[in-house]
């Protein structure tokens, strides 16, 4: 008998039918993934699961009867938890009083620290993420704030557990770990939903599949037996046109960017490195190394580094971001949701956010004139949302990446940053924006790129320049550019 199943599913937002007449039964014991392509529906059905949403029609029932979420205490009260995609904390609390929000232990009228803190190190010890849970939650990198929220899930001891894109922000070696936690949760009887659009991972941990496209049940298959070619077509409907593992190599048209000597303190020290036009450098390291502080610092948001930088041969101060956009350059960043759009804007006003002055008259916007603008990349990335004033906020995590990537087209920025391009993202938006960020350095532009997916940036770069512990350890090009040379500099292996 399922432990908890969805039948006859429906439920739409403003504007869109994220779900039309779904239904899935998850065998106990198991590792049941939910794949589709961006906004086809499977973080709906899956916050549908934990009791985030309510459906419009159809039936939820859990170990054999019918069960009525009214909201995600009650499925945790059930036995169901969900790890998010995005970081849902109070980032000015610590990990320990994150981690027993709406459980804190007392003593009294008075809060026992030291329990919530054995609480804490025990959840966090379950997954081996070694976090102190006095520090500040809000100033740890985004990886280490997945982690916590991982070992939240965990450990209230749910009987169903869904990982919703939960290693989106990880490095390999934590995603190994969490595999191997998935693999032991399993033999413990616990019921893991797993919605990842890698599929490697799938693969690694999963025991069926349900397939969504545009908000429609494709079929649930058993995973073995399965090709992964089978399965991308399900998933996007025809066979996947373009290889994404093929190296480039760069014709230049001259160098655009040079920095000597860039340090921050605590940071990084010391950095030298070129990229030129037409070129696509490829910035590896593990989580920590210092890759996204470089970017940070690039782009005008670190008032402590020191060093050179210099835009077409010439010396020039970065002092903001501002400053950034004006020499040509943007920045795709880590998070998104905080940091790459703002979530009260519509998807055409967010676009169009770095070129105001383009559409502007005496400080007034001329309203055709940006849609005008907004509507061509919106195209071009085929964002998927009824229009141009969607609201942002209501778009699926991938097509908020594509938003993201298009206001910076229409900026037409000579430098585009891009930190973890495809977080998130399914396979088919994948291979469309490798074939943009390849198209881009065709047309002369230069691309620095940072990846946590070693097989995306080897497969994208002209040249890696490798990270460790804040200094750049190496630089490898040609047929130096492969997987074991990069892992060997990025762990300090000979």
């Amino acid at each position: 008998m399922p432990i908890l199943s969805a039948s006859h599913i429906s439920k739409r937002f403003p504007g869109v039918q994220a779900l039309t007449d779904v239904s899935v039964q998850i065998e106990p014991g198991t590792c049941h993934a939910l794949m589709g392509e961006n906004g086809a529906g499977k973080s709906t059905l899956g916050k549908i699961l934990a009791g985030i949403y309510e459906p419009d029609e159809g039936q939820i029932t859990f170990d054999g009867q019918p069960a009525k979420f009214r909201g995600p205490l009650d499925a945790q009260a059930a036995g169901v938890s969900i790890v998010h995609q995005e970081l849902l904390f109070a980032e000015n609390l610590t990990v320990a009083e994150n981690l027993c929000l709406g459980r804190l232990p007392n003593r009294g009228v008075w809060l026992d620290r030291d329990a919530m803190n054995r609480q804490a190190t025990e959840w966090l010890d379950a997954i081996g993420a070694k976090i102190d849970p006095n520090l500040i939650l809000g100033e740890l990198p985004v990886s280490k704030q997945q982690l916590v929220q991982i070992a939240g899930g965990i450990g209230q001891g749910a009987r169903v557990l869904i990982f919703d894109e939960p290693t989106s922000s990880l490095a390999q070696a934590e995603t190994d770990k969490l595999l191997e936690l998935i693999h032991d949760l399993k033999k413990r009887g616990v019921t893991c939903i797993y919605v990842s659009h890698r599929l490697e991972e799938i693969f690694a941990v999963c025991d069926n599949i349900t397939v969504l496209r545009d908000g429609k049940l494709v079929d649930t298959v058993p995973v073995e037996g399965l090709s992964r070619d089978d399965l991308v077509k399900m998933m996007i409907g025809h066979e996947l046109a373009e290889s994404m593992s093929h190296h480039v190599e760069a014709e230049l048209a001259g160098e655009f960017l040079r920095v000597e000597n860039l340090s921050s303190p605590g940071k990084f020290l010391d950095v030298s490195f070129n990229v030129g036009r037409g070129e696509i450098v490829g910035l590896a390291g593990l989580v920590g190394a210092g890759r996204t502080e470089i970017t940070e610092a690039l782009f005008g948001l670190d008032s402590s580094v020191s060093g050179k930088i210099f835009i077409k041969n010439k010396e020039v101060r970065v002092d903001d971001p501002i400053q950034a956009m004006q020499l040509g350059i943007g920045l795709v960043p880590e998070d998104r949701k905080r940091h790459g759009l703002v979530l009260s804007m519509n998807s055409r006003e967010n676009v169009s956010l770095p070129t105001l002055d383009r559409v502007a008259h005496f400080t007034w916007i001329d309203d055709e004139q940006e849609r005008s603008v907004a509507q061509k990349f919106f195209d071009r990335m085929r964002v998927k949302a009824p229009n141009v004033d969607a609201p942002s906020i209501g778009l699926s995590g991938g097509n908020q990446q594509k938003l993201v990537i298009a206001k910076w087209l229409a900026a037409e920025s000579d430098l585009l940053i891009v930190d973890e391009p495809t977080r998130g993202v399914d396979v088919g938006a994948k291979a469309e924006i490798h074939s943009l960020i390849r198209g881009l350095a065709e047309e002369g532009k230069a691309v620095l790129v940072v990846s946590s997916d070693l097989p995306e940036l080897l497969a994208l770069s002209t040249r890696v320049l490798v990270m460790r512990e804040g200094h750049l350890v190496g630089e490898l090009k040609g047929t130096e550019v492969g997987q074991e040379n990069v892992m060997r500099l990025m762990a300090g292996v000979h």
